[in-house]
């Protein structure tokens, strides 16, 4: 059975405090252009979709969303680990990470934002 769907339920409202707060702040105004987010996590053993609305309030649902700003696809026990940041080493037979995005706001969201999620 996938946890993927729990792992994000469980970082969801640290990110939803951390952006409220951002937005709230003189930085807001520039990180609002870059919302609404919506981000695809792809395992070997399901899929859910992370939401981010521009007031930086954030869902989290299962399936794949029709169409992501970005997609996240990893196994899924490395995926979790790190979504947790729990310490793993990568296993012989955890395919490789592959991050996907589709629009330009999602490649810039991706890239100052890969850190908070470790990947």
């Amino acid at each position: 059975m996938s946890q993927l769907l729990p792992a994000l339920q469980e970082i969801a409202p640290g990110i939803e405090k951390e952006l409220k707060g951002r937005l709230a702040s003189f930085a807001g105004m520039f990180i609002v252009g870059y919302l609404p987010q919506t981000w695809s996590f792809a395992t070997d053993a399901g899929s859910a979709t992370l939401t981010v609305d521009k007031k930086g309030t954030v869902v989290v649902e299962a399936g794949t969303p029709a169409n992501p700003d970005v997609t996240v696809e990893w196994g899924h026990d490395a995926l979790i680990a790190t979504l947790l940041r729990q310490k793993r080493a990568p296993a012989a037979g955890d395919p490789p990470l592959r991050v996907t995005p589709h629009t330009s706001k999602g490649k810039t969201a991706y890239d100052f934002l890969r850190s908070r999620f470790g990947l």
